[in-house]
């Protein structure tokens, strides 16, 4: 309650996004418990040391994100590591899904470019990314719908939705897969949560998204650059988003560095993303992480 009213505050002040970010990110983390072991938290500290010493900090982003994504490949595939009897930043970059492989080369590509490179400065980065408003308040304050991840990092300045910009088409479908499978999470046994759930919905099917058709992403695949963000849109009745990774290009083709549930491990598919992609889903949201020294 104290992190919300905060945060109010600081939007009422009308004060920079990214200060706002700062504060919310670091109020978040020393108020949720964090659940990480020593393991991960050397593993974090190791990653955060060798990309020091590769002086990336000037580099651009197109360089950092893709240099940061490999340092994972050949990671093991995990799923749910984030769910738990209660809500906590979970640190964990043993066995990433599509989503944690994302968001830990995100955070750690940001804290590359600031030059802020500590465990506590990776915890308040990861709150800020993960969590509506970046503060961990129970189960619906973390961003379950990736289309609802790319709004509301949009809204903090961190990424930039680009798929209107390369034309992709208007996305028009009822988002409400998790309140319809109530039975699927265990959190949602909680009429207060499913309640909030639902309000989460609601909202996402305020907006406007857009998406690229499958058979359209060839033709902008020299407008996509290395380390943008890729949403693979869902045939799944109710579902936005079915699977997420990072644009990488292989020669002049467009690929996909993702957290593989096929070959259960981080990895650079061996076709191009259209290829990829054919059977299983619909087309690509497709954003662009903002450079945090500008």
């Amino acid at each position: 309650m104290f992190a919300s009213l905060v945060s109010r505050t600081l939007i009422a002040m009308r004060l920079p996004v990214s200060l706002i970010l700062i504060v919310l990110s670091t109020l978040g983390t020393l108020s949720a418990q964090v659940r990480c072991t020593a393991k991960d938290r050397d593993l974090c500290e190791s990653h955060l040391k060798a990309l020091a010493e590769e002086f990336l900090s000037e580099a651009p982003m197109t360089e950092i994100i893709p240099t940061v994504g490999h340092r994972f490949i050949g990671t093991p595939y995990v799923a749910h590591t984030l769910e738990g009897e209660t809500e906590e930043l979970v640190v964990d970059l043993q066995g990433l899904d599509c989503t944690t492989f994302l968001e830990n080369v995100v955070v750690l590509s940001r804290l590359v470019a600031r030059d802020a490179l500590t465990f506590a400065d990776f915890q308040a980065e990861l709150a800020g990314l993960r969590y509506r408003e970046g503060v961990v308040e129970g189960y619906p304050s973390r961003l379950h719908y990736f289309s609802d991840w790319l709004y509301q990092n949009a809204q903090k300045g961190l990424i930039t939705d680009i798929t209107a910009e390369l034309g992709g088409d208007a996305y028009e479908k009822e988002i409400n897969f998790m309140s319809t499978h109530p039975d699927a999470y265990a959190q949602l046994g909680d009429p207060a949560t499913l309640a909030a759930i639902e309000e989460t919905e609601a909202a996402i099917n305020s907006r406007r998204y857009y998406y690229i058709p499958k058979d359209r992403i060839e033709a902008v695949e020299d407008r996509i650059a290395d380390g943008d963000l890729i949403a693979l849109t869902s045939r799944v009745e109710g579902l936005d988003i079915a699977h997420v990774g990072l644009a990488i290009h292989v020669g002049d083709r467009l690929h996909f560095m993702h957290a593989s549930s096929r070959s259960m491990k981080v990895e650079i598919s061996t076709i191009p993303l259209v290829e990829y992609m054919a059977k299983s889903h619909t087309g690509i949201m497709v954003a662009r992480l903002e450079d945090p020294r500008l």
